[in-house]
């Protein structure tokens, strides 16, 4: 699934940088070479990050 259609961010790579240390959305797109753009993307992402979090 597409996380950040302006940064073509899917899923999988936020799951991936969180589970790497990534705390928030804008670490999350660091950690994948991107920079976040338009921020609409930024909820989704965070509820992501905290379920991996959970988990860890």
């Amino acid at each position: 699934m597409v996380v950040c259609v302006c940064n073509a961010i899917r899923e999988c790579e936020v799951r991936k940088a969180a589970r790497e240390g990534a705390r928030c959305p804008a670490s999350a797109y660091r950690a994948v070479g991107r920079k976040p753009r338009c921020g609409q993307c930024f909820s989704f992402a965070r509820e992501i990050i905290t379920a991996e979090a959970a988990t860890a």
